[in-house]
């Protein structure tokens, strides 16, 4: 059920040819109430779209009522008739469901530099809006690009219950990836409470997702909360519900990251601060040399070293452990086990580096880089 797992949401997700495919591509989600807080994230990107420009606006006040998504193309770099049609879209949800534009939300993914059909879009708009229910499943497929299936999860506690769907299977990066995500809650939330718990959630889920280093200009994750439920939850479990559900989302992007044949869990310890830590793992997460050999399943720990020595933690890279799948295959920056120890075929794949300066640590989740990856990617406009 995805986004309507929890009570005061309806959504639907219907195809208005925005893909050649006739594949479904717009889809909505409103809240019904009793209350319309909402917290939402953007892509730290400085090119955003024109949906991204248009909710950050709309978030403002901590109010949304709906929020609207189309797949078949990002509406970037579009232009003031890009933003046009941003507009013109929340205002057709406005008209269908009787509530302000200034109160809906719009997102939009797929091909930058290339117009919306504005027509096709408030057409979708008014057939979705005639569709709602609570099936959460058509709306997680509209939300589909390269992805290969859709990503759902819910969490359930006493007497309330979070639900979420999402998006992406290429560039992503921090600042979010190129992807979208949709929460529902009905707890009963303030928008500030919301932000705090979605910005705290976000910060070691999504930001440390990081499979190609790319970044959007349309990532966007939205919090909404209904308030149907009546429970006002401790804000440390809601949080750890929220964060639980935000991991698994990324964890279900990580592993659907287009080509890949890997899923690299890259584990830093003992570092002095835990962003040390992040730009450990993530100098690692972003070298292709690294990311090559896993494909080829070629323990290469010296990429790994190579790759942290260009990072400015704190740290001696001739006091360094590297394990990989369990084997230390470096010790204090000379090599331990035989490479031949360590096997790499199965999908999944850690990769642990004990800096000895500290007791931070924090864990970098990306992909390896792979034939299918380079072919999707040089033929994704055509």
């Amino acid at each position: 059920m995805s986004v309507t797992a929890a009570s005061g949401f309806v959504a639907a997700g219907v195809a208005a040819g925005l893909k050649s495919t006739g594949a479904l591509d717009l889809a909505l989600v409103v809240n019904t109430g009793p209350q319309k807080a909402a917290a939402a994230v953007f892509t730290s990107n400085r090119a955003k779209a024109n949906p991204i420009l248009w909710s950050q606006q709309v978030i403002d006040d901590g109010t949304v009522e709906a929020i609207v998504l189309n797949s078949g193309g990002a509406n970037c770099f579009t232009g003031s008739q890009g933003f046009q049609t941003t507009h013109a879209t929340a205002e057709a949800v406005a008209e269908a469901l009787d509530l302000s534009a200034g109160d809906v939300l719009v997102c939009s993914t797929g091909l930058i530099g290339e117009q919306l059909d504005r027509e096709k879009l408030i057409v979708g708009v008014r057939a979705a809006a005639a569709s709602l229910s609570d099936d959460g499943d058509a709306p997680a497929r509209a939300i589909m690009t390269t992805d290969t299936h859709p990503k759902t999860a819910v969490r359930t506690a006493d007497g309330w219950s979070i639900g979420g769907m999402a998006k992406g299977a290429g560039m992503l990066a921090p600042g979010l990836a190129t992807m979208l995500v949709v929460i529902t809650t009905d707890a009963a939330l303030t928008s500030r409470e919301l932000e705090e718990a979605l910005r705290a959630a976000t910060r070691v889920t999504f930001d440390r997702l990081d499979s190609d280093g790319c970044m959007s200009t349309n990532d966007q994750v939205t919090l909404l909360a209904s308030g149907a439920s009546g429970v006002t939850p401790q804000p440390e479990r809601f949080q750890a519900e929220l964060t639980a559900l935000c991991a698994d989302l990324a964890s279900q992007l990580q592993s659907d990251a287009e080509g890949a044949s890997h899923d690299i869990a890259i584990e830093v310890t003992g570092a002095a601060t835990e962003d040390d830590a992040v730009e450990v793992a993530r100098s690692v997460a972003r070298s292709n040399l690294f990311k090559a050999a896993v494909f080829g399943n070629d323990p290469n720990w010296g990429r790994v070293l190579s790759a942290i020595g260009t990072t400015s933690a704190a740290f001696d890279p001739y006091d360094v452990d590297v394990s990989m799948n369990g084997v230390r295959v470096c010790h204090a920056g000379e090599p331990d086990r035989p490479r031949d120890e360590v096997d790499l075929t199965p999908r999944a794949v850690h990769v642990g580096i004990a800096l000895g300066v500290g007791d931070a640590t924090a864990t970098i989740l990306t992909s390896d880089l792979t034939h299918e990856y380079v072919h999707e990617n040089s033929a994704y406009a055509s």
